[in-house]
């Protein structure tokens, strides 16, 4: 089946079967690895995007649910010349990543937070980022770097 989507800015058209998950599509349709599987139930987060402006799993989403909806993945955060989107840039100066496999999803649900709630508390960073895990860090550096993205991107 053909399936219509905007992803990081650019239309695309996607030949998939019917059972094809939005990752498998992202990933192996569109090359964009950013998106990763971690746990294929959407208990771990490590695959969540931005759809029509809010962060989802996309491996609990079929590619054809998606068809039309805007879709923006980690590799369309950054500016074209390369500069870093400011969440990506607080998750880099704080620290907020080890072994980098939840970032991704962790750095895309925590944009989406930033931009429902920008003034976040600790407790509410914490309660919203509950469905991305992190096996390495232990969470505190993630949720300075939430924070600081959130300050950076209201600036």
């Amino acid at each position: 089946m053909q399936v219509q989507l905007k992803v990081n800015g650019k239309a695309v058209s996607l030949d998939v079967a019917p059972n094809t998950l939005l990752v498998q599509a992202l990933r192996g349709n569109l090359q964009l690895t950013g998106t990763h599987v971690g746990c294929d139930t959407a208990q771990c987060g490590a695959c969540t995007v931005v759809m029509n402006g809010r962060s989802v799993k996309s491996c609990n989403i079929l590619a054809a649910q998606a068809g039309g909806a805007e879709i923006t993945t980690i590799e369309g955060l950054a500016q074209p010349d390369g500069t870093l989107h400011p969440m990506q840039a607080a998750f880099k100066e704080c620290h907020g990543l080890q072994c980098g496999f939840c970032t991704p999803g962790m750095v895309m649900s925590a944009v989406d937070l930033c931009q429902r709630h920008p003034h976040a508390s600790e407790a509410e960073i914490r309660e919203q980022l509950e469905g991305n895990l992190c096996r390495c860090t232990g969470y505190q550096n993630i949720v300075k770097a939430v924070q600081q993205g959130a300050a950076a991107m209201k600036a």
